[in-house]
Order: structure tokens, then C-alpha cells, then sequence
């Protein structure tokens, strides 16, 4: 329960300044061109509150928390009094109208920037990239890294942290050829690792498995702190404070260890050799699986207690000075814009999977994980859906801002408006392709909550 007040909070939170901060560019914009605006409502359905400023604006938060319009005075749409045909969205040139259109994708990548401003002045806690041993016959094998090794550069730009190489990593890995990363070994030698990237798939999914980068992991003892009823480990008979020996007659030297094993043998028998109140004994379980369309993996259902003092010399901290942030802020909204839009467009290639792409049930769960996981985690998930939101809306869609743009671009070329009925048949379009991307989102949470 706690999880999903998190979640719904977290993603009304999130959704309700984002929207908010799109619609307002169209509606900043267009007081400035001269459109009159009628109203200003974040949400749809049944209005929960209004509001009606002395300029003629009525403020509305509706019941559905999942968008906003602006709406502006339109002859297409309703009577417009002589006096005010000079104010009509419609009767705006090109320029403006293109310009209001524009504003609201801008306006979430400016929020971007503001975002990721204040995440770098704050400071982003993680971990150092230092390597566990690549899996064997992997890129980063191939390329002679070792457990232990840091990476401190991606092609000459330093890195500071996991999430900051995995950035890199995902956008280089696009451009395929060979990767040049800098690392240091553990008694502090730098040398030159060269990465093939041309025999990886770029589907995030597979890609890091593919490069065998992982993040190295201090040893956690293999002693059960909590049993999930009904599962595996409850079934075998397992207890909290059981310590894990081995595994078919096999060692299990930590809590990790054990983990890849399970996750390796979805379904099979196991005799398990553990140490409970100072005395061995053997116990037998099935293992356990989750997952589907031919990705399934084993599961044990249990969990050990996270010593946080093994992960002390691993953390770090990427922080910023007030003005050094600005620049740096500009090109993270680049760097994760460019991607996004590489990314959608590999989708539409097949090279990376359409799992990848995300509903609100999805989206309200990572807003809660990011929201305990404290403000910079919170601001920096409301960044890149911002940035998803902007570049979503500048796509030559139909409906979308993207394809309005499109429209103008043409009118302002030909000197007249694209025709009703093309308009018409766009729309049409627009809609079946958003209904079937919003069916496949909604599908693709589905999987996830049943997996």
C-alpha cells in the first residue's frame, strides 16, 4: 500500500508540472502573438476546480490527470464577434501560429534543463564504474577488461558514475564501430580498452549483457532475511537466518552468486545445503520462475539484508557549481533527446524491441521508486519525461504539435492551408497510430505487473 500512494503520488505529481509547463508555453506564446485564450485546463473530463481571470481566461484542473489543452479562439471552432476576428488562433500568420505550436515541446525541454540545472547543483550520489569480471566471451572480455577495473572515460569524456556511463554506453552503441574507453586498474594504472561494438545488440535489454559491463558488487553473505510466502523458498522449507552453503555440491560464496544461479535454472530441482542455529542440514526446492515470450528466469523468493557499509568506498558524487551547471544541463537534454529520438527509431527498425516502450502504469511506478529514492532521483525521472514528452510532440504526427507544424510548414511553402479534407484523413491517422501505440504501452505494463 505505502508503494502505491508513492506511485499514484509521485506520478500525479510529476504529470500535473508537466503538463502544466507545456500548456503554459502555448499559452505564454500566444498572449504574446496577439491569440486570445479562452481556457487553461490541466486534466480532462469533469472539471474539480475553476477558476476565471479578469482577462477572460478560465483556469480548470480536471478529473483525468493524463494531459491539459489550451484553448484558444478559433473561427474553425465557434462565432467569432467581428471585434475579436483579429485575436482567432486561425487568423494568425504562419509565423505566430507555428511559433504557439512550437512553444510546448520547447517549454518541456527548457523544464528539462532547469531540471537537470538543479540535479547537478545539488549533486547526484552513485557509484563509481568500477567492473565485475566480464562474462566470458563478452566485448568487454574480448577487450581485456578485468574485475575491479574503473572506467573514468567513454572515448575521452569522463564518467563519474554507473548512470552516467550507461548514458554513454546506450548512445555509443547506436553508432556501432569501436568503443575507446580509459580505465584504471585497481593499483591505480590507466591503459586503453578498445570495445567492438559492431557484434552487440543495441536493445538496451540485451546490450549490457552483450558488452559485458556490470557494475562490481562487494560479496554479501548468503543469510536469509525475509521469505516471500508461497514461493519457492517457503515452500522448500527455508527460514530467515538460514545461511546458504551450497547449491548441488557447489560453494555459494554470496548472496550474488546464488542469485545468477536461480536466475540460470527456472524449474529445476535443487538440493541446497544450508546452516541453521549452528547445525547443516539439506534442503530440496524447485526453483521457481517469472517471465515470458521465451525470456524466462528462475526465482527463489527470498532476499538477504543490504549491508550499506560494503558499498562506502564505491559511492560518488557528481555535483556542479551554480554556473557550471548551466552548459552541462544544456547537454544532458541534448544527449538524452538525441537518444531518445535514435532510440524510436531503431523501434521502428526492429533493432530495439517495442517492450521498451512504457504506459502510465509503468511511468506512475518508476515515479514512485524515484520519488523515495529522494528529490534528486525525483527531479532528474520528471527531466527525461519531459524530454519524452517534447520529442513525443514534435514528431510529424497528426494531432500531434509535431504534425500541426508539419501543416504549417507546408502552408507557409504553398501559400495556402493544406485542405479540410487532408487535414481531415491526418487526424484519422493520428488517432489510429496513437490508439495503437497507447494499446501496445498499456500491453507492454500488463506483461510487467504479471511477470
Amino acid at each position: 500500500m505505502p508503494d502505491l500512494a508513492w506511485s499514484v503520488g509521485g506520478f500525479v505529481i510529476a504529470i500535473a508540472v508537466l503538463v502544466a509547463f507545456h500548456e503554459f508555453g502555448h499559452y505564454w506564446v500566444a498572449r504574446r502573438c496577439g491569440v486570445k485564450v479562452l481556457r487553461f485546463s490541466i486534466g480532462f473530463g469533469r472539471p474539480l476546480w475553476t477558476h476565471r481571470s479578469r482577462d477572460g481566461v478560465e483556469w480548470v484542473i480536471a478529473a483525468v490527470p493524463l494531459g491539459g489543452y489550451v484553448k484558444m479562439l478559433d473561427e474553425r471552432e465557434q462565432a467569432v464577434a467581428p471585434g475579436d476576428r483579429l485575436l482567432a488562433f486561425n487568423n494568425a500568420t504562419v509565423g505566430r501560429r507555428m511559433a504557439i505550436v512550437a512553444a510546448g515541446p520547447l517549454f518541456n525541454f527548457g523544464l528539462a534543463i532547469l531540471l537537470y540545472w538543479a540535479v547537478y547543483v545539488v549533486g547526484i550520489q552513485g557509484y563509481r564504474p568500477v567492473l565485475t569480471q566480464p562474462l566470458a566471451q563478452s566485448a568487454a572480455a574480448q577487450a581485456g577488461l578485468q574485475q575491479m577495473d574503473e572506467v573514468v572515460a567513454v572515448d575521452g569524456d569522463p564518467v563519474q558514475t554507473w548512470t552516467q556511463l550507461r548514458t554513454e554506453l546506450i548512445g555509443r552503441a547506436l553508432d556501432r564501430g569501436l568503443l575507446h574507453l580509459t580505465v584504471k586498474a585497481p593499483d591505480g594504472q590507466m591503459r586503453e580498452a578498445v570495445v567492438d561494438l559492431d557484434s552487440v545488440r543495441v536493445d538496451p535489454e540485451f546490450l549490457f549483457d552483450d558488452l559485458g559491463l556490470n557494475p562490481y558488487q562487494p560479496p554479501i553473505p548468503a543469510v536469509l532475511a525475509q521469505i516471500v510466502a508461497g514461493e519457492a523458498a517457503d515452500k522448500a522449507g527455508f527460514q530467515v537466518g538460514d545461511e546458504l552453503l551450497s547449491v548441488n555440491d557447489q560453494p555459494i560464496e554470496s548472496w550474488q552468486q546464488w542469485a545468477d544461479w536461480v536466475k540460470a535454472h527456472p524449474g529445476e530441482v535443487a538440493q541446497v545445503r544450508i546452516k541453521r542455529d549452528g547445525a547443516e542440514q539439506t534442503r530440496t526446492t524447485i526453483i521457481g520462475h517469472l517471465g515470458s515470450e521465451g525470456h524466462v528466469y528462475g526465482r527463489f523468493g527470498a532476499s538477504v539484508a543490504n549491508p550499506g557499509d560494503l558499498w562506502q568506498d564505491l559511492r560518488a558524487v557528481d555535483r556542479l557549481g551554480v554556473f557550471e551547471a548551466v552548459p552541462e544541463a544544456v547537454a544532458q537534454t541534448w544527449r538524452i533527446s538525441s537518444l531518445t529520438l535514435r532510440m524510436l527509431g531503431r523501434m521502428v527498425t526492429g533493432d530495439v524491441s517495442v517492450r521498451n516502450v512504457s504506459g502510465p502504469i509503468q511511468i506512475a511506478q518508476a515515479a514512485g521508486f524515484s520519488a523515495q529514492g529522494g528529490l534528486v532521483s525525483f527531479l532528474s525521472f520528471m527531466a527525461i519525461v519531459s524530454i519524452s514528452l517534447g520529442v513525443l510532440n514534435l514528431l510529424p504526427v497528426p494531432v500531434l504539435d509535431g504534425g500541426h507544424l508539419l501543416y504549417y510548414a507546408v502552408e507557409a511553402v504553398k501559400g495556402s492551408p493544406v485542405s479540410e479534407r487532408t487535414q481531415e484523413a491526418g487526424q484519422r491517422l493520428g488517432l489510429t497510430l496513437l490508439a495503437l501505440l497507447m494499446g501496445l504501452a498499456f500491453y507492454n505494463d500488463i506483461v510487467r505487473l504479471l511477470n
